[in-house]
């Protein structure tokens, strides 16, 4: 069986794009399609094939590979391509969907008699450009073959959580594994505004935790995005942290847990984004700690 596969990339925003990408650059056949289909053209210049239409882009693959903003999203764009999927193709579902809809998503893969992988990433832009991201994967290991050099495309390492992808567990590890990112930034935020707040310079906070273990790179990164004003092109953006904030406060409500940071996280990317900061960089969320609308750091 040769490694060089066939792989449709379904969603070219900022992570389908730099995925798309860096299967072409390893040698695999790229067919890509994009809603908005300007966003997908640039990828010509990479080798990629830009199809018009979802099941003009999974014609011949081995494998499809969606990434797009929510669970409703990848169940419409995989029913528009069903008449052109083979049965035994490997599906690589990589949105970050929540649990509910991972298990739909299951279904239809059942249905269509595809080889259903749980696979979101951890990462943005930059990691996703570098081909460094990490993959989250569950699905069954005698089809894994098939889907290893795709993971080893776009990825540095893949952590491997179970055999049923209809089960979520990886969609499972990536929501608690965002709990902690969307709130950490939301921190770097309002600590910045709260900075500006009482006439505090935000290095000398800086220089107070330097070495110590409350410092971070985090921190510094998301914080310089803020100060320098460099929330475009965003790494990952404003509205895509809100979808996911709620999916997670969704998950907590579910199994009776109460998520209050989480909760808390939501409702501030909502504030952002309705303040015109939709598309930034998710660090962005800082503005809404300002009621009257966008401030400078």
């Amino acid at each position: 069986m040769t490694d060089k596969l066939t792989v449709s990339v379904l969603g070219t925003g900022i992570m389908g794009a730099a995925m798309a990408r860096n299967l072409a650059r390893a040698g695999h056949t790229v067919r890509a399609w994009n809603r908005s289909r300007d966003k997908a053209e640039a990828l010509a210049a990479d080798g990629v094939y830009v199809a018009d239409t979802p099941a003009e882009a999974v014609q011949g693959a081995g494998v499809v590979l969606t990434i797009l903003y929510d669970g409703a999203a990848v169940l419409d764009v995989m029913r528009q391509a069903a008449p052109a999927l083979r049965p035994g193709t490997a599906w690589v579902q990589s949105t970050t969907a929540g649990i509910e809809a991972v298990g739909e998503l299951a279904d239809f893969a059942r249905e269509n008699e595809l080889v259903f992988y749980d696979a979101p990433v951890l990462g943005t832009r930059q990691p996703a450009e570098a081909g460094q991201l990490l993959v989250l994967a569950a699905g069954p290991s005698q089809d894994r073959d098939a889907v290893t050099p795709v993971f080893d495309a776009v990825g540095a390492r893949t952590v491997w959580t179970g055999e049923d992808g209809a089960a979520g567990s990886a969609t499972r590890l990536k929501l608690v594994a965002n709990s902690w990112v969307l709130a950490a930034t939301n921190a770097v935020g309002e600590v910045l505004a709260l900075s500006k707040a009482l006439g505090v310079d935000p290095q000398s906070f800086f220089d107070a935790i330097e070495g110590g273990p409350l410092d971070m790179g985090y921190l510094r990164a998301k914080a310089g995005l803020i100060l320098n004003d460099q929330l475009t092109p965003a790494a990952f953006a404003v509205s895509t942290a809100a979808k996911d904030a709620r999916l997670i406060v969704e998950a907590g409500e579910q199994n009776g847990v109460r998520l209050d940071v989480a909760a808390a996280s939501a409702e501030r990317f909502a504030r952002a984004a309705a303040q015109g900061h939709a598309d930034e960089d998710m660090a962005a969320a800082y503005f809404a700690s300002f009621d009257e609308g966008p401030e400078t750091a």
